[in-house]
């Protein structure tokens, strides 16, 4: 357990079949699945699967749309930490993190509410990391222009 990787309650990781290079994320042990801030969805079908097209606001600003396609992996329902349930899709995608990459269930909602874009849940941090809840951006901090640039 202690050759881990070491991280924070809020670190920056990276989407890479999303287009995503950085992206800030809360990193939640108390959330059973992790989930992914999108403005807008539409699904069709393409060779006999359903496809999901979203626009990902990884940031505050809505201006910073990034439109994203990704198979869609399940639709279920999801309760909140307040306790409301909705039923939302989930696609599978590569999630890099302290040097680490794997393959995570994301599900997509709309978090604008939120303070991060992103939550990473339990369910992909499983026996990947430490978890310091002391600690915050572990991995390095993205600053300013040159991240907003990046996305």
């Amino acid at each position: 357990m202690l050759d881990l990787p070491l991280i924070g309650w809020r670190e920056w990781l990276a989407l890479p079949q999303l287009g995503l290079p950085a992206i800030k994320a809360k990193i939640d042990t108390g959330a059973r699945s992790s989930s992914l801030h999108i403005a807008s969805i539409e699904e069709y079908q393409r060779d006999g699967r359903t496809w999901l097209r979203f626009a990902l606001a990884p940031g505050r600003r809505r201006a910073n749309l990034v439109m994203c396609e990704a198979l869609a992996h399940d639709r279920r329902e999801v309760t909140d930490s307040g306790g409301h349930t909705t039923a939302r899709w989930f696609i599978r995608t590569v999630v890099c993190l302290a040097g680490a990459s794997w393959e995570a269930e994301i599900n997509l909602t709309n978090r604008r509410d939120m303070l991060f874009p992103m939550l990473l849940g339990r369910s992909a941090l499983r026996g990947r990391f430490r978890i310091d809840p002391d600690l915050t951006y572990v991995c390095g901090r993205q600053r300013g222009r040159k991240k907003l640039e990046a996305m």
